[in-house]
């Protein structure tokens, strides 16, 4: 006869994998643009973003080691105990993002183009561009987006503003172009994960091209 304790921990895995399981229904039905945000990180599209598909996400839209690892671990971190469904009791010290309940881990000082429901607000998007981009109206420079960061503090919300910041720096590093703008079509990408799977295929394309030279 086995042992109660190994009879709970085995009940309790059994549970977890099935509460798990039926995350991935959330690709069943027509997703959020803020879930076909986070989707791009769920590697395995079961619903589910471990902080190694995190770190996976990241290098493959051109991010090194470093910064792959510590965003992951400020990412999951952040967000994993925002999203965790009702119904779910997650392992300890696993730190899953659940796409499903993704709206649940919006933080402040953002720009509020996703709403409450992770639908896109396009007359927020436009306020971007209308507010803070003064050298070209499609892009955004360096200072400008210093200065949207500014306004879009919150002071009582430090996880907030830290968030903001780094999501909004990575990807200027990432995404601006030559002269260093970073324009708005590439912007709004963002806010639907399109530009992640843009990231991915250029820089695969890279690796194929540098094989053949």
């Amino acid at each position: 006869m086995g042992s109660k304790p190994a009879d709970a921990a085995g009940s309790r895995q059994q549970q977890q994998v099935k509460e798990e399981s039926s995350m991935a229904d959330v690709y069943n039905h027509e997703l959020t643009p803020l879930q076909k945000h986070a989707a791009f990180f769920d590697r395995n599209r079961d619903g589910v973003i471990y902080p190694s598909e995190t770190y996976q996400g990241l290098r493959a839209i051109g991010c090194g080691v470093v910064v792959s690892a510590a965003g992951a671990v400020f990412i999951n971190g952040l967000l994993a105990p925002k999203t965790v469904p009702a119904n779910v009791n997650p392992q300890a010290f696993k730190f899953p993002i659940y796409v499903k309940t993704i709206q649940q881990g919006k933080h402040g000082s953002d720009t509020d183009v996703y709403d409450t429901q992770g639908r896109f607000v396009p007359e927020k998007f436009e306020e971007i561009f209308k507010k803070h981009a003064h050298t070209r109206p499609d892009a955004l420079t360096d200072k400008e987006l210093g200065e949207m960061l500014k306004a879009n503090r919150d002071p009582k919300d430090f996880a907030g503003r830290v968030g903001a910041f780094v999501e909004w720096r990575l990807l200027y590093a990432l995404c601006k172009d030559k002269e260093g703008f970073l324009h708005k079509e590439t912007v709004k990408a963002v806010y639907d994960g399109s530009v992640f799977e843009k990231l991915e295929r250029e820089k695969k394309e890279a690796k194929e091209f540098a094989k053949k030279k």
